[in-house]
């Protein structure tokens, strides 16, 4: 085993000791000191071999690279609680926001965002016209984790695009180009689209394979919430692999699935036209291990068929973590009706079955997201349980895969993904970003009734070298920073 880059007899700042290290690559376990030097980690040696002025004893635990939540709506949260507890939590030590074409930056708001910008802010949170200010605000506000920043096409619309029922006009598309390269240079990772959602479901792919070649000639990705995930999912698919195919840019798929009745069981036709297209083209794809997903409450996407539960409620606060049915029974309507009284809304929909999550969980191009709504009254369990969740039900209980693996997926997977080279991995040199944690007890204690609730069986998390939670219990460290694309790219 390599000492890195101190000999043996070094005294470190911190020896996490005789861990049984998972390295982030999927290979075996071994049992081994790892040694941190501010904020790095600095050597690994054989079990009781380093030397540090603090010791963790760690015997019996695993030490894994700090998770990576891939799939965040975190971008105002981590400025206005910069603790974020549900996330340190459960062992994430780096967010990656502005998912789904909801970004916080860069537009200044002259009116109340639209659903489902206000899904992360009203008019004076969008109040940053360039994306090197938001990154600069996150790092002013020391937020407890990491954050790793994409722009997203709606709000480049709403900044930019007159009428938003229609396809952007050369010169639109050209201002959008234009906040799109500011955002760029000054860090962000990649560019992310939501063309089911009304301020961008006019644009067509043409519209995005420009954004997405912007994107792309700055070494950023391609991140899609698919125009349809029910019906036209394989259309869909097909659509942000285009883009990216055009643009040379790497795509990934957000929180994979086949939504709605008519369409369970079609994860065995999506999974492999995923796998078919990246003969040709890189895809990746990220997913949470629930059968429920959570947005705004549109009457449009309300069934009567599938269960809705209301996560918030502008209008009607007291009806946050209540079944939507049992409300309309209440009021005596049918639940549209009930959606559209209790507009604007948040809701968590019950549209998958188990057997699409297990699919998409165990193909091997799977991220782990969360893709929580941090500002929600009553939100879905996932915002403080997905990656807990993934290591406890999926991998120890329900042997979906094997404990390496399910770590690859939240570390090594995730940061070559979206070229975060500095994270993602145990080995000397990269950032001291870990989290220590039981193997046999690691479990998510969030429910759909009681969904904000820390994880069991973390013992500790560190982030930058410093440990920011200690037995479901934050420090008050606070080391995260904004971490800007070009900074990223290449391991010192």
């Amino acid at each position: 085993m390599s000492t890195g880059f101190a000999p043996a007899a070094a005294t470190f700042d911190l020896v996490i000791a005789d861990a049984w290290v998972l390295d982030g690559s999927g290979g075996p376990g071994y049992r081994a000191d790892v040694a941190v030097d501010g904020e790095r980690i600095a050597a690994i040696g054989a079990p009781d071999s380093l030397h540090g002025r603090e010791r963790e004893d760690a015997r019996g635990l695993a030490l894994a690279p700090g998770f990576i939540d891939v799939h965040t709506h975190d971008d105002r949260a981590v400025l206005d609680d910069p603790g974020v507890f549900n996330k340190l939590s459960q062992g994430v030590t780096t967010v990656i926001t502005g998912n789904c074409g909801i970004s916080l930056a860069p537009w200044r708001a002259d009116r109340e965002p639209p659903a489902p910008l206000s899904l992360i802010g009203g008019q004076a949170d969008f109040r940053f016209e360039r994306f090197r200010d938001y990154l600069d605000a996150v790092d002013a506000a020391r937020p407890a984790v990491n954050v790793a920043a994409m722009v997203g096409h709606s709000t480049l619309r709403i900044a930019e695009v007159a009428d938003l029922d229609r396809a952007a006009d050369d010169a639109e598309i050209e201002r959008m180009r234009a906040r799109l390269r500011e955002a760029m240079q000054a860090g962000a990772i990649g560019f992310s689209s939501g063309l089911f959602y009304k301020p961008s479901r006019a644009a067509p792919n043409s519209e995005v394979i420009e954004l997405v070649r912007e994107s792309g000639a700055h070494g950023g990705v391609y991140a899609s919430h698919l125009r349809d995930e029910y019906d036209g999912v394989l259309e869909a698919i097909d659509e942000a692999v285009d883009a990216g195919e055009a643009a040379h840019t790497p795509v990934v798929l957000s929180h994979h699935k086949c939504a709605g009745p008519a369409n369970w069981g079609r994860t065995v036709e999506t999974l492999a036209r995923i796998d078919e297209r990246r003969r040709r083209h890189w895809v990746g794809l990220d997913a949470y291990p629930y059968t429920a997903g959570s947005t705004v409450l549109d009457p449009d996407y309300v069934d009567g068929v599938i269960r809705i539960l209301v996560s918030w409620s502008t209008p009607h606060p007291e009806q946050a973590g209540r079944d939507l049915g049992d409300i309309a029974a209440d009021w005596q309507v049918d639940q549209k009706e009930a959606a559209r009284r209790l507009h604007p809304a948040g809701a968590v929909y019950f549209q998958m079955r188990e057997d699409d999550v297990r699919r998409v969980l165990g193909h091997d191009r799977t991220m782990i997201g969360s893709d929580g709504l941090p500002h929600d009254a009553h939100p879905h369990p996932r915002l403080w349980g997905a990656f807990p969740r993934v290591l406890g039900h999926y991998c120890r209980d329900e042997g979906l895969f094997h404990l390496p693996e399910a770590v690859r997926r939240m570390t090594a997977l995730s940061a070559d993904s979206f070229g975060l080279k500095r994270r993602g991995r145990i080995a000397p040199g990269l950032a001291a970003d870990l989290v220590l944690f039981d193997p046999a007890t690691i479990a998510d204690r969030a429910t759909f009734a009681d969904p904000k609730q820390p994880a069991a069986g973390i013992r500790a998390v560190w982030v930058g070298g410093a440990c920011a939670l200690r037995d479901a219990h934050p420090t008050g460290e606070r080391r995260g920073r904004a971490l800007r694309r070009e900074e990223e790219r290449h391991a010192r």
